[in-house]
Formats: structure tokens, sequence, C-alpha cells
């Protein structure tokens, strides 16, 4: 077992990582069941495949604690983090008296921790919540830091708080359910905490990343514990990313985000995957700017496509231009005034945040990548 802190005054709490953690949950999230003693039950949310995996795990679990699980379903997918589902959820809470001592139990992956997270912040004005993430992409990235949002017509996270979670149960035994499409978009968000920041973690990634997502236990431990720990210390120092420190962990998005609101936000290009290719695109960017060489972005670029992630963008189809993916940029929640900082690289594990990026020459960037072969 691991357990990672993530230290924030007042507001700090565990990650645990454990496989078989889950068939353990009533003894592990026992400080968070208290308040559930006698006849409430404990209010669970997850996405319906999650729910059919695990429910009656969780339900054994908890019942061998003396506890019962109230379940909420959503329909997989990001169609979740809606209005409409914030509404449903909020109304559930409240209908079952959860106060603001109680925890809600996000069982899933980001879509649904990032749901749970935002009715928790404003339900009661603020009431606790428990991340247990099931995707890999959610255990090293989105379950950790206390981002929670929905997606909105204007685009994708755009209407959130930050709201930590009480505690963070990881058992990397449940991607073994996991479809290799998504293990990989996971893999995505492991591979960026290498290229942002540790060289070291970037060359490990390289040499082991097969062992990685065929789920071979050491090396799938040490991929999400490294991660985590990286993610927590930065989370550490930038609470609510009012510096770039902790922007730099959104390297690959700002290009991913456009990515993905011209696909449409859908199953045509998985979140992970949106931010494989934008990190390859960063950098070429990078290497545009004359901040790497090209040699180096190349390395970077074949990285990424030998885990089986986009890489090169003429292969996603598009028919659009580079104008109009600059376009979906100019909604990006980094966008300050008439700027949008860039995070770019100086070096494979050396990612900073570049202020002083023309859009246009992003567009032309952009057409130029279109129709690269």
């Amino acid at each position: 077992m691991a357990v990672i802190p993530v230290a924030l005054a007042g507001r700090g709490y565990d990650v645990v990582i454990e496989e078989g953690l889950l068939g353990g949950l009533g003894t592990a999230a026992a400080p968070f069941l208290a308040g559930y003693a006698g006849s409430r039950k404990v209010p669970f949310v997850a996405d319906a495949n999650t729910h059919r995996l695990y429910h009656a795990v969780v339900d054994t679990s908890l019942a061998a604690q003396g506890f019962a699980a109230e379940w909420f379903v959503v329909e997989p997918g990001e169609n979740a983090k809606s209005w409409a589902s914030l509404a449903r959820l909020t109304d559930w809470l409240l209908a079952l008296g959860v106060t603001r001592s109680d925890h809600v139990f996000a069982l899933g992956g980001g879509v649904v921790g990032d749901l749970v997270g935002f009715a928790c912040a404003i339900t009661k004005r603020g009431c606790g919540f428990v991340q247990i993430p099931t995707t890999l992409l959610a255990q090293v990235d989105s379950s950790v830091g206390g981002k929670t949002a929905i997606n909105t017509a204007a685009g994708k996270n755009l209407i959130g708080a930050f709201h930590q979670p009480s505690l963070v149960l990881i058992d990397p035994k449940v991607l073994g359910t996991l479809p290799d499409r998504e293990m990989r978009a996971g893999y995505a968000e492991v591979l960026k905490y290498g290229l942002l920041g540790d060289a070291a973690f970037f060359g490990w990634l390289e040499a082991n990343g097969a062992a990685v997502l065929a789920r071979e236990s050491a090396a799938l431990e040490h991929a999400i514990a490294t991660s985590i720990a990286m993610k927590a210390r930065i989370v550490a120092e930038d609470e609510r990313e009012t510096q770039d420190r902790r922007a730099l962990l959104n390297l690959g998005h700002t290009f991913g985000h456009a990515l993905e609101a011209e696909t449409g936000f859908s199953d045509r290009l998985l979140h992970g995957e949106a931010v494989a290719l934008g990190m390859a695109l960063a950098a070429h960017y990078s290497a545009r700017r004359g901040e790497i060489s090209a040699d180096d972005a190349e390395h970077a670029a074949r990285a990424i496509a030998a885990a089986g992630l986009p890489a090169d963008l003429p292969a996603l189809g598009l028919t659009c231009d580079g104008a109009r993916l600059v376009e979906h940029m100019r909604h990006d929640k980094k966008k300050e005034g008439n700027t949008l900082p860039f995070l770019l690289l100086r070096g494979l594990g050396e990612a900073y945040m570049a202020r002083n990026v023309d859009l246009r020459d992003v567009a032309v960037f952009l057409d130029h990548e279109l129709g690269r072969r």
C-alpha cells in the first residue's frame, strides 16, 4: 500500500493506492462513513457501466461494516457533465438529507468525479466527498487536486469550483476491466508528468510503458504513484492555479481542448487522446519557436505514438483550418484579457508557461500541421 499526502493547509488529504482496496472499502473509508450509522444509507454515484461492474463489491464491503449504499446512476460519457445531471444529483442529495458533515462517494472516471465534486461544492454550500477513481486517467489526474466542473455549450469544464476531496482511494486492480483504448487515454496523462517536469520518469516510461499498459502490477503502481506524487507537490504549491506552477499540469490541454471542441466532445476523440495529440503539437510548436530541437519534438511525438496514442494531426481527419481551432482556444479558462498563455517545452521534462504567443501564428502553425504528411 502507498499513501501519498496532498498537503493543503486545513484541507489536506491522503491518496491511498492498494491493489484490492475496493473489496475492503468499508474499512478503508471508515472515518467517512460514521455519519451513516443506523438507518441512513451512504450516497454513492457511479455511471451505468461502473455500477454494473462494482456495485456488488461495494455493497458487500459496506455490509460487512454495517452500512448500506444508496446509488445514483448517471449515463456513461461526457454528456453526464451537464446542468441537467447536476440538477438531478443535487436534488437527490437534498432528498437524502445530506449534511455539510456528510461525505458522498464518487465511484468512476473523471466524469463522475467532476460531477460529484461540483455537486458537493454547492450542496449546503459545501459537503464532503470521497473519490474512488476507476480509470487510469482519473487515478493519475482528475481525482486529485479539487478541480470540479460541468460542460456547457461554450466549452468543456467552464462552470465549476475548486473543492478538494476528503480522501482518494485507488485500486489498480479495477483497471483490469478498463477497455484498452481508455487505458491508453489515461496513459497520456502519465506521459504528461514526464514531459512537463521529470525527464528521468519520461525515460522510465519509454522503457516500461508497455508493461504499464499491460497492467503489470509493479510497473502500473509505480507509474500511478509517481504521477500522483508529482501532482500532489504541484497542487500543494498552487492549489487554485493562481501561479504558473499548477498551470504546468495543463500541458497539451490548450491544443487538446480545441480538438475536443471541434470533434464535438465525442467518442471520436477521448480526452486523454486529445491531450496526447495536444502534447505532440505543443512539442512541434516549441520547435517552431526555436525552444527545443526538431529532434526533441519528434522524440516526444514518437513516445506518444509508441503508446498507441494519436500524435499526428492529419490522421484525425478534420475538415477545419487552423483559424477555427484557434477560435475554440479563445474560450480557454487560462485566457487573461486578450492573451492566452501556452504551455510549451524548453526540453523533454521541462515545460514552461509562454505568455507571448501570437494566436495568428498558432493558426498558421496548425494549418501547416493539418497538411503535414
